[in-house]
Protein backbone atom coordinates (compact mmCIF):
# COMPACT_ATOMS: atom_id res chain seq x y z
CA UNK A 1 0.00 0.00 0.00
CA UNK A 2 1.20 3.59 -1.02
CA UNK A 3 0.74 5.82 1.98
CA UNK A 4 -2.01 8.79 0.78
CA UNK A 5 -1.82 12.42 1.33
CA UNK A 6 -3.86 11.90 4.95
CA UNK A 7 -0.95 10.06 6.29
CA UNK A 8 1.59 13.29 5.83
CA UNK A 9 -1.00 15.28 8.53
CA UNK A 10 0.72 14.51 11.97
CA UNK A 11 4.24 15.02 10.33
CA UNK A 12 3.26 18.01 9.05
CA UNK A 13 1.43 18.88 12.29
CA UNK A 14 5.07 18.25 14.24
CA UNK A 15 6.71 19.94 11.69
CA UNK A 16 4.90 22.78 12.11
CA UNK A 17 4.86 22.58 16.07
CA UNK A 18 9.23 22.58 15.58
CA UNK A 19 8.85 25.73 13.18
CA UNK A 20 7.27 27.38 16.07
CA UNK A 21 8.81 26.37 18.66
CA UNK A 22 12.00 27.22 17.45
CA UNK A 23 10.39 30.60 16.69
CA UNK A 24 9.87 31.40 20.37
CA UNK A 25 12.94 29.85 21.47
CA UNK A 26 15.02 32.41 19.19
CA UNK A 27 12.93 35.33 20.46
CA UNK A 28 12.96 34.71 23.97
CA UNK A 29 17.00 33.78 23.59
CA UNK A 30 17.45 37.22 21.91
CA UNK A 31 19.11 35.75 18.91
CA UNK A 32 20.45 37.71 16.07
CA UNK A 33 19.75 34.96 13.72
CA UNK A 34 17.58 35.75 10.33
CA UNK A 35 15.46 33.40 11.08
CA UNK A 36 14.02 34.91 14.11
CA UNK A 37 11.48 37.64 12.46
CA UNK A 38 10.07 34.82 10.19
CA UNK A 39 9.88 31.90 12.39
CA UNK A 40 8.01 34.26 15.23
CA UNK A 41 5.60 35.20 12.77
CA UNK A 42 4.98 31.64 11.88
CA UNK A 43 4.35 31.12 15.44
CA UNK A 44 2.41 34.05 16.40
CA UNK A 45 -0.23 33.12 13.62
CA UNK A 46 -0.25 29.00 14.14
CA UNK A 47 -0.74 29.02 17.37
CA UNK A 48 -4.01 30.70 17.81
CA UNK A 49 -5.36 29.32 14.47
CA UNK A 50 -4.38 26.21 15.37
CA UNK A 51 -6.40 26.98 18.73
CA UNK A 52 -9.06 28.61 16.75
CA UNK A 53 -9.22 25.54 13.77
CA UNK A 54 -9.70 23.21 17.18
CA UNK A 55 -13.07 25.01 18.19
CA UNK A 56 -14.24 25.32 14.55
CA UNK A 57 -14.19 21.45 14.01
CA UNK A 58 -17.49 21.48 12.29
CA UNK A 59 -16.92 23.44 9.37
CA UNK A 60 -15.71 22.65 5.85
CA UNK A 61 -11.76 22.68 5.85
CA UNK A 62 -11.07 25.36 3.74
CA UNK A 63 -14.01 27.78 5.36
CA UNK A 64 -12.06 26.29 8.96
CA UNK A 65 -8.58 27.47 7.65
CA UNK A 66 -9.85 30.86 6.88
CA UNK A 67 -11.86 31.76 9.75
CA UNK A 68 -8.85 30.34 11.97
CA UNK A 69 -6.58 32.70 10.18
CA UNK A 70 -8.19 35.49 10.13
CA UNK A 71 -8.91 34.68 13.84
CA UNK A 72 -5.52 34.48 14.70
CA UNK A 73 -4.72 37.86 13.10
CA UNK A 74 -7.46 38.90 15.15
CA UNK A 75 -5.87 37.33 18.77
CA UNK A 76 -2.66 39.01 17.61
CA UNK A 77 -3.87 42.36 16.70
CA UNK A 78 -5.93 42.56 20.14
CA UNK A 79 -2.35 41.37 22.17
CA UNK A 80 -0.70 44.48 20.29
CA UNK A 81 -3.46 46.50 21.03
CA UNK A 82 -3.39 45.41 25.20
CA UNK A 83 -0.12 45.78 25.28
CA UNK A 84 0.51 49.15 23.53
CA UNK A 85 -2.26 50.83 25.63
CA UNK A 86 -0.39 49.60 28.82
CA UNK A 87 2.67 50.91 27.52
CA UNK A 88 4.51 47.31 27.84
CA UNK A 89 5.31 46.23 24.89
CA UNK A 90 8.02 43.61 24.12
CA UNK A 91 8.29 40.92 21.45
CA UNK A 92 8.69 38.32 24.66
CA UNK A 93 5.34 39.45 26.31
CA UNK A 94 3.16 39.31 22.80
CA UNK A 95 4.43 35.85 22.60
CA UNK A 96 3.17 34.84 26.20
CA UNK A 97 -0.02 36.61 25.82
CA UNK A 98 -0.40 34.86 22.18
CA UNK A 99 0.72 31.38 24.12
CA UNK A 100 -1.67 32.06 27.18
CA UNK A 101 -4.58 32.82 24.96
CA UNK A 102 -4.03 29.65 22.82
CA UNK A 103 -3.78 27.36 25.73
CA UNK A 104 -6.71 28.63 27.26
CA UNK A 105 -8.98 28.24 24.07
CA UNK A 106 -7.23 24.48 23.74
CA UNK A 107 -8.16 23.87 27.10
CA UNK A 108 -11.64 24.77 26.80
CA UNK A 109 -12.39 23.31 23.58
CA UNK A 110 -10.75 19.94 25.14
CA UNK A 111 -12.86 20.19 28.08
CA UNK A 112 -15.79 20.79 26.60
CA UNK A 113 -15.35 17.62 23.95
CA UNK A 114 -14.71 15.55 27.39
CA UNK A 115 -18.21 16.74 28.75
CA UNK A 116 -19.85 16.28 25.91
CA UNK A 117 -18.62 12.79 25.23
CA UNK A 118 -19.53 12.22 29.36
CA UNK A 119 -23.26 13.55 28.95
CA UNK A 120 -23.56 11.24 25.77
CA UNK A 121 -22.45 8.25 27.50
CA UNK A 122 -24.66 8.53 30.28
CA UNK A 123 -28.00 9.33 28.11
CA UNK A 124 -28.81 5.99 26.47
Amino acid sequence: MRPGPGDLAPLLAGAATAVGAAGALLTFADSDSPLRGPLTLFFLLAAPAAAIAAALRGLEPFGRTIAALAGAVVVNMLVAQGMLAVHRWSAEGGIVAVTAISSLLLLLVSVRRLRGRTERRRTP
